[in-house]
C-alpha cells in the first residue's frame, strides 16, 4: 500500500504518492504551481530528468519541483547539471537543496544554477523569512556540491575539468530530526514548463568526526568512470568496506580487496566471488595483474614476517601464493610489460623507496634514494619509463624515471598532493588521485574530498575528471579498462 503525505498550501492540498526516483524517496511540486512537474530516473546512465514549472524560489514562499528524500545529520550532495533548450526565462534554475519541510514557506538552503549562468547559494534562514543569497562572481557552472556539517551549509561549484571553488557558507539550524534533501527545478515562469538533466548525483554520509583511522570504516561503492564524458556509474555497493579495483585484461571483471581477502566481480555489476589465496588472507590494497592477465600480485601481511606486507604472486584463478620479496614491509605497485619484473615500495632503514625484483625472486634493486616518500610506481606500456609519486620537494607530486631508475624528473607542479599515477593503455595519458594540501604530503588517508585528474603526456593541462569522497583505497592500483575508455574506483559513504 502506498504511503500518502499531505501538504497544506495556502488552503489547498497537494498529494504526494510515494514513488522512488533513483536514490530519492519521492518527487512532487512545492507550492501552488500551474503545471504539474515530474521527475524520471534512467538507471542505465543514472540520469535524473526533471520537468518543472513554478514562479520562483524567492521572497517568503516557493513554487518549484522537488526530488527529495528524508535525511538527518551531515551529508555531501553532488551533481552535474544540464539545462535543456533555450528556456523562456533567464532565471529558470536547477540545483541541490536542503529543506526543513515541504511547506512552501520552509527554511532552506540550495546551490542554484540559473539559465543565464547566475550561480548562487540561496537560503531562507527560518520559516516564512525572506530569501537571501550569496552569488558567485563567475557564471555558467555545471558541477555543484552542497554540504552540511552541523549547522554549517557550504556550496561549491566547478566548471568541467576544474577543481571545486567555494560560493559561500551559512549557518542554519535544521533541527535534530529529519529534513529533506534533493534536486530542484523551477521554470521561473508559472505559465511554462522547463526541463533539466542531472547526472553523477551522489548523496554521501561522511565518516563521523571522531572516527579512528584504520579501526573505524564506512561503506564503499564501486564506480566506473567514462574518462571522456565524465559520466559515473555505481555497479556495486556494500556496508562492508572494500578497496582498490583492478580491471581484468578481458574487460569482463574487476578485482578488489575486502577485509584481507581478494574478490572478483563482473564489470557490469553482480555478486562478488572470493578468489582463493590460500594462507594469504591479510591482503591490503596493493595488488594487480600481469600483462597477460594470468597472474595476480598481492601484498599480504605475513605473520611469519612480523606482520609486514610481503609481495606474493598467485594465479588469477586462485591457488597457493608464491613469495617474491624477501624483505618486509614491501607493497606491490607495478608489473613490467614483459612480465619479468615487479615494482614495489619498500621501507628500509625508515626510508620508503621504490624497488624492482624479478618475478622469480632474487636480489632487489633500489631505484630511488631521495629523502622522503617514494610510492605508487608503475611501468609505461612500452616498459621504457616508470611513473611514481614522491614528496621529495615538499608536496606529493608525480615523477618519472627510466626503467633503470635514471633521469628522475618531476611531472606535476601544483599545490595538491598527487598520488598513484596510472598510465592509459595507449601510453598517452596518466590519471591520478589528488588530495588537498590540508592533508600531509606523506599521508593518503581515508574519507576526504579528493579528485581524479588526468594529464596528457604529449603536453597539455591537467583536467579534473571526478570529484570524490574517498581517499585510501579509492585509486591505489592500476584500474584502466583494457580499451582505455574507463577507469574503476571506490567512493565511500556511511
Amino acid at each position: 500500500m502506498k504511503k500518502l503525505i499531505f501538504l497544506s498550501v495556502f488552503m489547498t492540498t497537494t498529494l504526494f504518492a510515494q514513488t522512488k526516483v533513483g536514490i530519492f524517496e519521492n518527487s512532487g511540486d512545492i507550492g501552488k504551481v500551474k503545471h504539474p512537474g515530474s521527475a524520471v530516473f534512467n538507471s542505465e546512465n543514472e540520469m535524473y530528468t526533471i520537468k518543472a514549472s513554478g514562479k520562483n524560489l524567492w521572497a517568503n514562499d516557493d513554487e518549484f519541483h522537488f526530488v527529495w528524500k528524508k535525511a538527518s545529520g551531515d551529508f555531501i550532495m553532488y551533481a552535474t547539471i544540464k539545462m535543456i533548450g533555450q528556456g523562456v526565462d533567464p532565471h529558470r534554475k536547477t540545483g541541490l537543496m536542503i529543506r526543513k519541510s515541504l511547506d512552501p514557506t520552509s527554511a532552506y538552503a540550495d546551490i542554484a544554477i540559473h539559465g543565464d549562468g547566475l550561480t548562487s547559494l540561496q537560503y531562507r534562514s527560518q520559516d516564512a523569512a525572506v530569501t537571501e543569497e550569496i552569488p558567485s562572481i563567475q557564471k555558467h557552472f555545471s558541477i555543484i556540491q552542497l554540504e552540511k556539517t552541523g549547522n554549517r551549509i557550504t556550496a561549491k561549484v566547478a566548471h568541467p575539468g576544474e577543481p571545486l571553488q567555494l560560493v559561500g557558507s551559512i549557518d542554519i539550524n535544521f533541527g535534530d530530526g529529519d529534513f529533506y534533501v534533493g534536486l530542484l527545478g523551477c521554470s521561473h515562469n508559472p505559465d511554462v514548463t522547463e526541463e533539466f538533466e542531472l547526472t553523477n548525483v551522489r548523496y554521501t554520509v561522511p565518516a563521523a568526526s571522531n572516527f579512528v583511522p584504520y579501526k573505524d570504516y564506512i561503506g564503499s561503492k564501486l564506480e566506473i568512470l567514462d574518462v571522456t564524458t565524465g559520466l559515473r556509474k555505481v555497479i556495486y555497493e556494500s556496508k562492508i568496506p572494500f578497496e582498490a579495483p583492478n580491471w581484468t585484461r578481458d574487460g569482463k571483471s574487476l578485482i578488489y580487496n575486502s577485509k584481507g581477502k581478494i574478490y572478483s566481480i563482473p564489470a557490469t555489476g553482480g555478486q562478488p566471488v572470493e578468489i582463493n589465496t590460500d594462507f594469504a588472507i591479510a591482503n591490503n590494497n596493493d595488488h594487480g595483474l600481469s600483462a597477460d592477465g594470468k597472474m595476480l600480485a598481492i601484498s599480504h601481511h605475513a605473520a611469519d614476517r612480523n606482520g609486514g606486507s610481503t609481495v606474493y604472486i598467485v594465479p588469477v584463478t586462485g591457488g597457493i601464493p608464491k613469495v617474491v620479496t624477501d624483505k618486509s614491509p614491501s607493497y606491490w605497485h607495478g608489473w613490467s610489460p614483459d612480465g619479468k619484473f615487479l615494482l614495489y615500495t619498500g621501507e628500509r632503514n625508515k626510508e620508503y623507496d621504490i624497488y624492482r625484483m624479478p618475478v622469480e625472486g632474487g636480489t632487489e634493486v633500489r631505484l630511488t634514494n631521495a629523502p622522503g616518500l617514494d610510492d605508487g610506481s608503475e611501468y609505461s606500456p612500452d616498459g621504457k619509463y616508470i611513473y611514481f609519486n614522491s614528496n621529495r620537494t615538499g608536496t606529493m607530486q608525480i615523477w618519472r624515471m627510466k626503467a633503470d631508475g635514471s633521469d628522475q624528473e618531476q611531472v606535476t607542479f601544483d599545490d595538491y598532493n598527487d598520488w598513484f599515477p596510472h598510465i592509459s593503455p595507449d601510453g598517452k595519458s596518466i590519471i591520478f588521485i589528488s588530495y588537498p594540501n590540508t592533508v600531509a604530503s606523506g599521508d593518503h588517508p581515508y574519507y576526504k574530498h579528493v579528485m581524479l585528474r588526468t594529464l596528457p603526456l604529449n603536453g597539455g593541462a591537467i583536467k579534473v575528471v571526478a570529484h570524490i569522497y574517498g581517499g585510501q583505497g579509492t585509486f591505489n592500483v592500476p584500474s584502466w579498462s583494457p580499451d582505455g575508455k574507463k577507469v574503476a574506483f571506490v567512493s565511500n559513504s556511511n
